[in-house]
């Protein structure tokens, strides 16, 4: 019998909407508008500072080169006028232990070797890495497409910290000390949902990862962290920080925001907010309404069928091959459920919604301090921005809202790689101080 299962709601959403529904009878903007916003949106430099990745699609038969039916791949960004995407090197939080650490950082390593892979073995004509702004452009100019490299969760840094010039030369340019669990280097987010902290900020350990990434010049990424290790990074830090994907609290009450007194330190710091376009994080009433809704159609359409479910853990023991036959027919499944919806169902958070998000951060920062992620093929995705394919409507739905050109360039690009210049620029001055 065939094993299916309503995995978690954002996987619904980001793999229930067919590119063709979604282009029909998204937003309806004017013929006008999307002129225009196709102008700017070829001049422009599109930069999506958080891509995940899975290494399986970083093999000379299965890879970047053709449409695999995941969010960013080279066609989805050509299709959408995507330019550079920062690819990332994910861990999961695990046990603090010699095993652990060793686990993480092969990894960590695979990741890494996946994007070198991708750029200068499987498609180097297509796409090149760049560790700074002026290779991103330069490649940008040549009519390739970018990858960048950020790191989320530090973690697979065990408790060595020369790890950190390793990573930088390996092509990182930020990483954050944590992703959900408490790490080696400081206290998580998620310690806000059960009050559970270990260090209640940044660790000993963490400070000294905090100093070598400065001195070496990669960012640091505050978008998981909690509250107070966030406040303790901006005070450590000799450089302006980002939160690589993250929106605002005030709009959505979730600990992966970001509150208002948090969006002061980071403006004062001189840094940047990625506002990121995960439905959940953008409304998670709306989300969790259409979701509810969804899944009944799913479960709906897998009873007639005689589909069993399954636990997300069962899935991720199943055999590679099994894994794949299921999620690929589960989110065809999805897919057909999402026709199913009608005008009396909830709707789903669309890109309205998430360009909210950007509005208020510009509101409360200035523009300078804010721009624009995805979370793709880790979760993330809204109507009408659910593949790189579809990036064009949020450049429409700025221009609506009358966001000049040059305003634009700067919300997708120019105000994070102003951030990653000053950082490199710290740093050269902190390791010529070192050589004194």
């Amino acid at each position: 019998m065939k094993i299916f299962k309503i995995i978690v709601f954002t996987l619904l959403i980001t793999g229930c909407y067919t590119k063709q529904n979604q282009k029909n009878n998204f937003m309806n903007y004017s013929n006008e508008i999307l002129e225009k916003a196709q102008e700017i949106h070829n001049r422009v430099l599109v930069l999506d500072t958080h891509v995940d990745i899975n290494v399986a699609n970083f093999t000379n038969e299965n890879n970047y080169t053709e449409d695999l039916g995941n969010q960013v791949n080279l066609p989805t960004m050509k299709a959408g006028g995507l330019d550079v995407a920062w690819f990332i090197v994910y861990t999961s939080q695990g046990p603090l232990s010699t095993e652990g650490y060793k686990s993480a950082y092969e990894n960590a390593i695979s990741k890494f070797e996946a994007i070198h892979r991708l750029t200068k073995e499987i498609a180097p004509d297509k796409i090149g890495l760049a560790v700074n702004s002026s290779e991103a452009r330069q490649l940008h100019r040549s009519g390739k497409k970018v990858a960048m490299i950020g790191v989320e969760n530090a973690y697979p840094l065990g408790l060595d910290i020369s790890r950190v010039k390793e990573f930088y030369d390996r092509g990182a340019r930020y990483m954050s000390l944590s992703h959900n669990g408490h790490s080696q280097f400081c206290d998580s987010n998620t310690g806000e949902k059960d009050s559970l902290w270990v260090d209640k900020g940044v660790s000993d350990l963490g400070r000294q990862v905090i100093e070598e990434m400065n001195k070496w010049g990669m960012m640091i990424d505050i978008s998981h962290p909690s509250k107070q290790s966030i406040k303790d990074m901006i005070s450590l830090s000799k450089a302006p920080i980002i939160a690589s994907h993250s929106s605002a609290r005030a709009l959505c009450n979730h600990s992966r925001n970001l509150d208002d007194e948090q969006l002061e330190w980071i403006k004062s710091n001189g840094g940047v907010v990625q506002t990121v376009a995960f439905s959940s994080y953008v409304n998670s009433e709306k989300h969790t309404a259409y979701a509810s809704a969804l899944s009944k159609k799913v479960e709906n359409l897998a009873k007639e069928r005689g589909i069993e479910m399954m636990s997300w853990d069962q899935i991720r023991k199943l055999k590679d091959t099994d894994r794949k036959t299921y999620v690929k027919e589960y989110r065809a499944m999805s897919k057909e459920a999402a026709l199913m919806m009608n005008e009396s169902d909830p709707k789903p958070v669309n890109v309205a919604d998430f360009v909210d998000h950007i509005d208020y951060l510009v509101t409360k920062m200035g523009l300078d301090h804010v721009g624009i992620s995805s979370d793709f093929d880790g979760g993330g995705g809204v109507y009408g921005w659910n593949d790189a394919s579809e990036t064009l409507n949020v450049t429409a739905e700025l221009l609506k809202r009358g966001y000049s050109e040059e305003e634009i360039g700067q919300l997708w690009s120019g105000n994070l790689l102003r951030v990653l210049d000053r950082v490199e620029a710290i740093a050269k001055k902190l390791q010529a101080l070192d050589k004194v």
